[in-house]
Order: C-alpha cells, then sequence, then structure tokens
C-alpha cells in the first residue's frame, strides 16, 4: 500500500487519496457498489477530450473522407488547448489517422492513438463517465447497448476498457458497471443536479427491470447527485437516442440553460419544444430561483440522400478549456447560434464547426466526444 500511496504522489494527487478510494471500492470488478461524490460540470478543468475516430469498417465507410475532415478540425480545435485522446481500430488505422491530422497541421504533441475496436463514432455513450470519489477523478464504464439494441454495440461496448487496458488512463481507477447509461442522456451542473429526458432513461430497452424511482436512485448513487430533473417532452427528428438531453437542452453555468426552440407551428417539433420550454420555465435552480434560458434557432430542415430528416441541433456544443465548439449546418441561422452562445459563455471563445457529416449518422459534435475533467490524463 506504501508503494501505492507513493504512485498517488507521483501521480499528483493527495498521497491518501488511493488508500482512502480502495476502502471504497474494488477497481475494475464489476458491480461494486461505487457511490460517486461529485459529477464535475463540463465546464470544470478538462485534461483532454476523447474521440472515436470513424472506420471502415461500419456505417461509415462511405463517408470517410469527409468525417476525417470534420474530426481533424475537432481534434484541432481541441489539441490547441489540452490533450486529445484517439480511440483508433487497428494499426493501420491509427497511421491513417495520424496522417490526417499531420496534413491538417495538428499539434500532435498533444495527441495520443491508441488502438480501441469499434462499432460507432459516438464516444459521448460508449466513453467513461467520470466523477469525483475522495479527492480524485474515477472513471465509470456503464454498461451500453446500442441505444437500446438498435445497431451493433459489443465493440464499443468494450472501449473504455480496452483503452484502460492500453494505459490510456494512467492511473485513474475505472469502475465498471452492469446498468445502462449513455454519457449524452445526462447533463450536470456540477453541482449536484441532474437534467434528463424521460423518454430516454425510461425506455424500456435499457433497464427494463427498473422504475424510474429506481433509476433516479442509481443515479444519485453512482453520479453523487442531489436533484435529477427530469423532462417529459422535447423530440428531434432522426435522432435514435429516445431522446438525449445533449440534443435538446444543456446547462450554460449552474443558472443558465440553453435549449431547442422551434418557432413554426407547421414544423413537426413546435408542439413538442414548446411543451418541453415550458417545462424548463418551471424548474428552479437549487436556492429556488428560475433558470435564465437562451432559446437556441431552429435551423432549417436537413435531409439525408434518402429523404430523411437529420438530428441538426446547436445543443450539441462542446465546452472545453477555454472555448466552447458549436456545430454548424451550412443555415443562415449558424451565425445567431454562435452569438446566443457567446452570451451564454462570456469568457470563452465560440468556435464553428461544420457537422452536416455527424448529422449524416444520426449524432453531433457534442455525441462524437467526451471530455475528461482535469487529473484523468496526467
Amino acid at each position: 500500500m506504501a508503494a501505492t500511496k507513493q504512485a498517488a504522489k507521483i501521480a499528483g494527487y493527495p498521497s491518501d487519496w488511493f488508500l482512502n478510494l480502495m476502502t471504497t471500492i474494488s477497481i475494475h470488478r464489476k458491480d461494486t457498489i461505487l457511490k460517486g461524490e461529485r459529477l464535475p460540470a463540463e465546464w470544470e478543468a478538462q485534461s483532454g477530450v476523447l474521440l472515436t475516430w470513424p472506420h471502415a469498417f461500419g456505417d461509415w465507410a462511405a463517408h470517410l473522407l469527409a468525417a476525417d475532415q470534420t474530426f481533424a478540425q475537432i481534434a484541432c480545435a481541441i489539441a490547441r488547448r489540452e490533450k486529445v485522446l484517439i480511440a483508433a481500430h487497428d494499426d493501420a488505422h491509427k497511421a491513417h489517422i495520424l496522417g490526417v491530422l499531420k496534413d491538417q497541421g495538428a499539434r500532435l504533441s498533444q495527441i495520443r492513438v491508441v488502438i480501441a475496436a469499434s462499432d460507432d463514432v459516438f464516444v459521448r455513450d460508449h466513453g467513461p463517465i467520470t466523477v469525483e470519489i475522495s479527492g480524485g477523478p474515477v472513471l465509470l464504464d456503464f454498461a451500453f447497448n446500442g441505444w437500446g439494441r438498435k445497431y451493433p454495440f459489443a465493440q464499443d461496448d468494450a472501449v473504455t476498457r480496452t483503452l484502460q487496458a492500453e494505459g490510456a488512463f494512467g492511473r485513474t481507477p475505472l469502475s465498471t458497471i452492469d446498468f445502462v447509461l449513455e454519457g449524452g442522456s445526462i447533463e450536470s451542473d456540477g453541482q449536484g443536479t441532474l437534467l434528463v429526458t424521460a423518454s430516454c432513461l425510461l425506455s424500456p430497452s435499457r433497464n427494463p427491470k427498473l422504475s424510474a424511482v429506481d433509476i433516479e436512485a442509481t443515479l444519485k448513487e453512482r453520479l453523487g447527485v442531489e436533484r435529477v430533473l427530469w423532462l417529459h417532452h422535447g423530440y428531434l427528428a432522426g435522432d435514435d437516442t429516445d431522446g438525449h438531453i445533449d440534443t435538446l437542452a444543456r446547462f450554460c453555468d449552474p443558472e443558465t440553460i440553453a435549449y431547442c426552440a422551434c418557432p413554426s407551428p407547421e414544423d413537426e417539433h413546435y408542439q413538442e419544444l414548446k411543451a418541453m420550454e415550458d417545462e424548463l420555465r418551471l424548474l428552479t435552480t437549487k436556492a429556488g430561483k428560475p433558470y435564465r434560458l437562451i432559446a437556441l434557432p431552429w435551423p432549417a430542415a436537413k435531409l439525408s440522400q434518402d429523404g430523411e430528416r437529420m438530428p441538426a441541433t446547436y445543443a450539441n456544443f462542446l465546452i472545453i478549456n477555454g472555448a466552447v465548439l458549436v456545430p454548424l449546418y451550412d443555415d443562415r441561422h449558424d451565425a445567431r447560434a454562435l452569438a446566443l452562445l457567446a452570451h451564454g459563455f462570456p469568457d470563452r471563445d465560440i468556435i464553428g464547426i461544420p457537422c452536416l457529416t455527424l448529422i449524416a449518422q444520426h449524432g453531433s459534435l457534442h455525441c462524437a466526444t467526451m471530455q475528461l475533467p482535469e487529473g484523468v490524463l496526467l
């Protein structure tokens, strides 16, 4: 144990951190009752961002050239401010990724590519969720089942454990939990409040044996939250997630929520998003005050080659150190979305990232990224 405490000291943690942690959990043991103390907000200091890069062994095969460019833009923007950890499918894929990033002028010293085979790219949902326990970060590896068994998921479900086995997260402990939870389905204010949607978390294809009361209790215990705010309305055409919160409404700070607003009664989204807006107006902060609400613009319908509406949402932004990356859709409302989010994040740079390629595969910028809080990548 003395050696473990010394390792913790070298890693920058308090000397008794691993000792306290080891009395709480058995690292890597499945179904260990792990009680989170706090789920950080996305705007808190980060050590890096995790990406799962698109490859030719799945649905991205026909979009690889465009996908490479989109992911390179994301990685380059992040690498200017923090580290980037990338999951590659195999050795050839790793070499390809590094070549693309070099061509784009990325800061390769800030980027690490590790082999971890995947089915898809939306690492927000198969990557780790980080909580604080006993003064340090712990990675929670929740079960992933392809958004309710809609798509293949076996490789995605193993990505976090593979990365851990390869040393990608350094000494940060990992606990695997037999509870289906996707990172895009939860939104934290860092102060004990969680914002979620009932349509996703209560979907019978995820945790069918658990009631709403059971699920809320599990969230509070595992993530260390005190309040769970449920939205019972909200809808986005082309979204395969049963209504992830990160496509609909997001915290900008503990008192501010940016959300999708549809102004046109003729649009299929109007009724559900108006009902969601009414719900948001009734929610209060921990101090009992109404939230400051920022109504994000509604982009024109973006259709796939098959005529299916794709899930274009400005709420799917990513907060990183000193900046916010905002998805853009070659739409007349793009500039307005950037301006509104600048009001939501006055102390950060607002950077637009073209994301039409991502929504063609039913996700966007936030879905394709997972922030790793300070202390995870040392």
